[in-house]
């Protein structure tokens, strides 16, 4: 019946959503903007307006429940718990990346690797971006966030490649891999170290100071912090010098003090987010846009299509520099599960894409090379080359 009823979604499938996804999410939120898709045994949500209903409804559409992604590979945390159990598991970490702790803490050591990564490329007139630049920059950061700095990045990139190689397939609907698991357990180790011999970092106040957490949901809100992190920064850099260098006369519009890289990188998180749908699941009967939805439904919220819903953002598959609401797009999400680390991301973001632009002169896509993006979930070109004037 719902089948019938729903015919466009009916029509999507997997590989529409990992490879291009737009022209479907376009139809959908046309047609039916609340919509059953076979192919994910969900609904999907398109438009703007529903999106953020139903984020913003944390009574009627959770993340608690024993089939959510991220919860199946790292067990409970802040992002895959609501209520009071969600605020336990995530206000030992609020404080440490609110906009001015995160400007505090974190500036000098951007800005340094920032100059360290550039440094070791600038003569040689090209490079593969993810791999040089954007990926081990989100590592960096991200393990000095939790305390594992002395951790090889190598390593750590191998866990999170793994972990969120794991959420991945739960998504496309197959089970939990053995590499996702022995990426935990390893992390697990690291950070069970780290507790130990620095009583003072930040993971150690979320179980003897500010919080009350086991080490065990320590850990649990290590790997959500370390894959989240590393998603989001590598992704929001890479598409964001995508989306400029793509554009006639981006870069010369920021040259020129027309356009900000604030705006860009906003622009760019609202045309492309790193990450495309979130989960829930229904609580209850309920009706979402005058569509009936039965309890523990699985609502898949696309925010790739919220953020090209032109009700709201006018010419939505255009990157405009200029945009003027550019900042209100749900790339971070909205309500109790607001990202936690926006603030760190736009950091990284605007000190990386402002350095590049300025030590790299005539930073430009490698026209030998497609940069195609894709995902199911997390949505990055796959990879990023790029040449310069050495």
């Amino acid at each position: 019946m719902r089948t019938a009823a729903f015919p466009v979604g009916a029509g999507i499938t997997l590989e529409q959503l990992e490879t291009d996804p737009h022209p479907a999410l376009r139809r959908l939120r046309e047609a039916e903007p609340v919509s059953w898709v076979p192919a994910c045994d969900a609904w999907f949500v398109t438009s703007r307006a529903l999106v953020l209903e139903a984020m913003r409804d944390a009574e009627s559409f959770t993340v608690d429940d024993p089939r959510f992604s991220t919860g199946q590979v790292v067990g409970p945390s802040m992002l895959s718990t609501d209520g009071d159990a969600h605020r336990r598991h995530r206000e030992p970490f609020a404080a440490a990346f609110r906009l001015a702790e995160v400007r505090e803490r974190f500036h000098s050591l951007v800005e340094s690797e920032v100059a360290r990564l550039i440094d070791a490329v600038e003569e040689d007139g090209r490079s593969e971006l993810r791999s040089s630049f954007t990926g081990p920059l989100a590592v960096r950061v991200v393990m000095e966030a939790l305390g594992i700095a002395e951790t090889s990045p190598a390593v750590a990139l191998g866990w999170y490649d793994a972990i969120v190689r794991s959420v991945s397939d739960i998504t496309a609907g197959l089970p939990p891999s053995h590499d996702g698991r022995a990426a935990f357990a390893a992390l697990n180790a690291c950070v069970r170290d780290s507790l130990a011999r620095d009583p003072g970092s930040l993971m150690a106040a979320s179980v003897t100071g500010s919080g009350d957490l086991t080490p065990e949901e320590a850990v649990s809100n290590a790997a959500v912090l370390m894959f989240g992190g590393i998603e989001t920064t590598d992704a929001m850099i890479a598409l964001a010098v995508l989306h400029l260098l793509g554009t006639p006369d981006a870069v010369d519009l920021i040259r020129a003090g027309r356009a900000t890289i604030a705006n860009a990188a906003e622009e760019s998180l609202r045309l492309e987010p790193a990450a495309s749908v979130i989960d829930r699941y229904a609580t209850r009967d309920v009706e979402l846009g005058g569509v009936p939805i039965a309890a523990g439904d699985l609502v898949r919220l696309s925010l790739s299509a919220a953020n090209r819903d032109p009700a709201f953002f006018t010419d939505p598959d255009r990157f405009d520099l200029l945009r003027g609401n550019a900042r209100h797009h749900v790339a971070f999400a909205h309500g109790p599960h607001v990202c936690l680390g926006m603030h760190l991301a736009r950091l990284e973001t605007h000190l990386a894409v402002a350095a590049l632009l300025e030590r790299l002169p005539g930073l430009r896509l490698d026209p030998a090379s497609t940069a195609e993006t894709r995902g199911l979930v997390f949505r990055k070109p796959v990879t990023l080359r790029v040449l310069w004037d050495g």
